[in-house]
């Protein structure tokens, strides 16, 4: 019995949500002195529509270790936690308390706490692999080998619709903004091997962004027909299938798959962000 725990900033296709094997485990929103749960229950629309309407920028806040310790009160015997890059939140800290608090009483119990070093589908994509691996009748130390190198070996990259959310949190000045707003530049996004997060380029347009991001990606991707490919994006699946269509002109992959973004993911992209992991 295995069990993969990731936190809400990684989107669950729907195949993953109906599969007993998977849970996603809550962080919460926090804009303008109210708290929303990145659960089920997350209006994407509402609350892109209160984040144009703030001054501030939003926050957010990862789930508790006693969360995390109630994902974990399970009958499997192997049990993996997925979390955001411990360089963009506390996710991984608050998870490797939890599993030192639970296995105080639970000795018989295997449990790992991987750092993404990614956010969104990244996350997504280690628990695929974890289940494969697992199914394949790997053992408990085979798989964390395994994912250790698939967690070396994955890209992340986005591109931003806008550049408010980086001006609101005071990470962009409000000139540097509004030049980029006016002359239609989009930053293309990615991550370092640590887990922060980088400028790889710019461009004018989406379009030519998207495919600025698409030769990023396949600058470093090797053994394509081997890997597979997410997409998640922030209202705006037109947007994601264009850059899947992108995608498959230029190699051929194992799967690619798109998703919407739940809400961390929705707060770091905004309206109209795209990210991109392989």
């Amino acid at each position: 019995m295995y069990k993969i725990i990731i936190d809400s900033c990684g989107e669950l296709p729907d195949k993953l949500k109906e599969d007993n094997h998977f849970e996603n485990v809550p962080l919460i929103l926090q804009l303008d002195g109210q708290e929303i749960i990145d659960d089920e229950t997350f209006d994407q629309a509402a609350f892109l529509a209160k984040v144009a309407e703030s001054e501030q920028s939003p926050k957010s806040a990862c789930p508790s270790p006693d969360a995390y310790m109630q994902a974990m009160d399970s009958d499997a015997d192997h049990i993996y936690v997925v979390t955001l890059s411990s360089q963009l939140s506390g996710s991984y800290n608050s998870a490797c308390l939890a599993r030192d608090l639970y296995l105080e009483d639970h000795e018989d119990k295997k449990i790992c706490v991987i750092d993404s070093k990614s956010a969104s589908v990244g996350e997504t994509l280690i628990g695929m692999k974890i289940a494969d691996c697992e199914e394949a009748g790997m053992s408990y130390e085979e798989i964390i080998e395994a994912i250790e190198t698939y967690v070396a070996e994955q890209h992340t990259f986005f591109v931003l619709e806008t550049l408010e959310t980086l001006r609101k949190a005071g990470r962009l000045s409000g000139l540097k903004a509004k030049i980029a707003s006016t002359l239609n530049i989009k930053p293309v996004m990615g991550s370092t091997d640590e887990g922060n997060i980088q400028q790889l380029a710019q461009a004018r347009g989406m379009n030519k962004a998207l495919d600025r991001m698409v030769q990023s990606m396949m600058e470093v991707t090797k053994n394509c027909e081997e890997r597979i490919v997410a997409i998640s994006h922030c209202n705006c699946k037109e947007r994601a299938q264009q850059l899947k269509e992108k995608i498959e002109k230029v190699a051929s992959f194992k799967e690619i798959f798109i998703v919407d973004t739940a809400g961390v993911s929705s707060m770091y992209a905004n309206d109209g962000g795209v990210i991109l992991v392989v």
